[in-house]
């Protein structure tokens, strides 16, 4: 029978506002081209998994409609379907991530599988899960969790795990404010990845118990892994760091970062143009599936008056032009366009961004169709950047939502479908409000998904523009 795979992919992800305002998590788009989400299907796909259940809840619009338009297997009885919170067993949805399983065991019934998976969506890392099943068979485990040490002070965020010399789990604490370090390296501690396989019955078992209990969050870490062990069910660890992926270099280390905030969603991002990037994205025996998109290939044009492109530990995605401008240490979305002298420095520019001539960005991450006006600056005087925008990181990061238009100087505008959202959304209305007066809302005639028009109303694709002094 063959291994059920669910996948919790239903998460809000309001650290990440004001880019999660009008998509789930999952759905974020990462590294020029991809999803989120695009990495754990891969990771289930190239090991070897054709029955898959996606859970989604919270603006899963631009998820489903990923999943439906490039998912899709071709073998009678596999399947990668989306299954939307449908309240089956009362009037709640989701609340937290084992009811979102609980809510759904009519499909594991259905399935009378031997074993479940059931992985987080919202992690960016390569993972060969037959490596893990196969060490919770010869364990004879009732759930096995991947793990992954990360320094201590980080493992608040996590569920963190203690572990006897067999790798046989004794405790758990879900995000603890004093978190257990692991023995002999009182720096590190290990940590759950969200990861999961259990045997099917005692899954569907500790589920309709929980779910019994009034006093349960309805959470893995909090109330089913803590409960499990209390009963002396054999829990096991899988180290995520023995996980060897076919086609990586010997002596490569397995890759997780879970991009919860916006700065380890922008470090992540990053990390895919230095000159070694710990993810490897070309590795042919272990594809990122996404998209295929009918763009054409990227283009680096000289002006008839302007300099060179000049390119340095960039990445840029098809369909995209650059037009005489310098891209330093930067990521480009797919259908882009950057004018002549423009100057785009350690920022990263979802897909669709038209960036005007002489503008100069610096620690800008852009969400789709954001639009520079000829001479914008974002990032080069910090004082004038707290006056204009109303999103911007601890670090500095300038977060543009999407389809925002910025001009040469006065308030930003904001995308009439965006605006709204983000005055509502609990992550994000506070930075609204002190900024009230300080933005516009554009017409209804320009909507996020589009920045400046369609591509026919912008430059054609076949000529450069002359510079306008």
């Amino acid at each position: 029978m063959a291994t059920l795979v669910m996948i919790m992919a239903g998460g809000k992800g309001s650290r990440l506002g004001p880019l999660t305002t009008h998509r789930a998590k999952p759905a974020m788009p990462f590294g020029g081209r991809y999803r989120i989400i695009d990495f754990v299907l891969s990771n289930f796909v190239n090991s070897g998994y054709r029955n898959i259940y996606v859970l989604t809840q919270y603006m899963a619009s631009s998820l489903i409609k990923h999943l439906n338009r490039n998912w899709h297997l071709s073998s009678v009885g596999d399947f990668i379907e989306e299954v939307p919170a449908q309240m089956r067993t009362g009037e709640n949805w989701y609340l937290g991530t084992a009811d979102s399983v609980y809510q759904n065991i009519n499909l594991i019934r259905d399935a009378r599988s031997e074993l479940v998976a059931i992985f987080g969506g919202d992690h960016i890392y390569k993972f060969d899960v037959r490596q893990m099943e196969d060490f919770h068979r010869a364990q004879a485990a009732d759930l096995t969790i991947a793990a992954f040490p990360v320094p201590r002070e980080e493992a608040h965020q996590f569920g963190v795990i203690q572990i006897d010399e067999t790798g046989r789990i004794t405790g758990f604490q879900e995000k603890p404010a004093n978190p257990a370090t692991i023995p002999g390296r009182p720096d590190m501690c290990l940590v759950s990845m969200g990861n999961y396989i259990f045997n099917s019955r005692l899954l569907v078992d500790a589920l309709i118990r929980d779910a019994r209990d009034p006093n349960s969050q309805r959470d893995f870490g909090k109330n089913v892994i803590p409960a499990l062990l209390a009963d002396g069910m054999k829990l096991m660890v899988y180290d995520f760091t023995k996980n060897r992926i076919p086609g990586e270099a010997d002596g490569s280390m397995p890759y997780w970062r879970d991009v919860g905030t916006i700065e380890s969603y922008f470090k992540a991002n990053m990390e895919l143009r230095s000159a070694l990037p710990t993810l490897n994205l070309y590795n042919r025996q272990w594809r990122v599936r996404t998209a295929q998109r009918d763009y054409p290939p990227a283009r680096f044009v000289r002006h008839e008056f302007g300099r060179p492109v000049d390119v340095v530990d960039s990445l840029v995605c098809e369909g995209s032009i650059v037009q005489s401008a310098a891209l330093h240490e930067a990521v480009l979305g797919y259908d882009c366009f950057v004018h002549a002298n423009a100057h785009i420095v350690d920022s990263i520019l979802l897909s669709g961004c038209d960036v005007g001539e002489d503008v100069r960005l610096k620690g800008v991450l852009c969400d789709k169709n954001c639009a520079f006006e000829k001479g914008a600056r974002a990032g080069v005087d910090p004082e004038e950047d707290r006056e204009r925008f109303p999103f911007i990181t601890e670090n500095g990061i300038i977060v543009l939502p999407k389809g925002t238009r910025v001009p040469k100087s006065g308030p930003i505008e904001i995308a009439y479908d965006i605006g709204p959202l983000l005055e509502k959304d609990s992550a994000t209305r506070d930075a609204m409000a002190a900024f009230a007066g300080r933005y516009t809302l554009s017409h209804h005639n320009r909507h996020s998904y589009r920045s400046r028009g369609p591509r026919s109303e912008r430059t054609p694709l076949h000529k450069s523009i002359p510079s306008s002094t």
